[in-house]
């Protein structure tokens, strides 16, 4: 998923295994976390974002981003645009929206897990709400801090 030139932007942010970050998370590009984000992870759902969760990593918050895969723990309500892959250590503490989804045999959700049909010009299908815009994501969400890579501080 990294390396094709279709699904992934070439910029991505790492958060290494001795990180903690503590605020909310704007990408647009491909994010893989090792170490722990307290606050939620926000991609529009028009962009190719990807959001990778490896088995050290830790994400207390929500995740909304066209590509997901989770192989570590989570602990907020996930919502994918595109495809969503849980891998064999994924925990999930909350509901899994998805349009595409992989489980792997080990993978555990305590929560829902929601198909929503994948949305063309944000109308309604099937009577279903669509998935929320990222503006309207972000006004959803209690945090206000943001982290940015300009200068990097967080």
């Amino acid at each position: 998923m990294w390396g094709s030139k279709n699904n992934v932007a070439n910029d991505v942010t790492l958060i290494s295994v001795k990180a903690e970050v503590d605020g909310n998370i704007r990408v647009s590009g491909g994010l893989h976390v090792d170490g722990r984000i307290k606050g939620n992870i926000l991609a529009d759902p028009d962009s190719n974002a990807a959001v990778r969760i490896s088995d050290k990593g830790v994400v207390e918050g929500e995740i909304r981003a066209p590509h997901i895969v989770i192989n570590g723990e989570v602990k907020g309500n996930v919502y994918s645009s595109e495809h969503i892959e849980l891998a064999k250590k994924a925990m999930v503490t909350g509901d899994v929206h998805y349009v595409m989804m992989e489980m792997v045999m080990g993978a555990r959700v305590n929560g829902k897990l929601l198909h929503v049909a994948k949305e063309k010009g944000r109308k309604k299908a099937d009577n279903r709400e669509p998935m929320p815009t990222l503006a309207e994501a972000e006004a959803e969400t209690s945090q206000d801090s943001t982290l940015t890579s300009d200068s990097g501080k967080a």
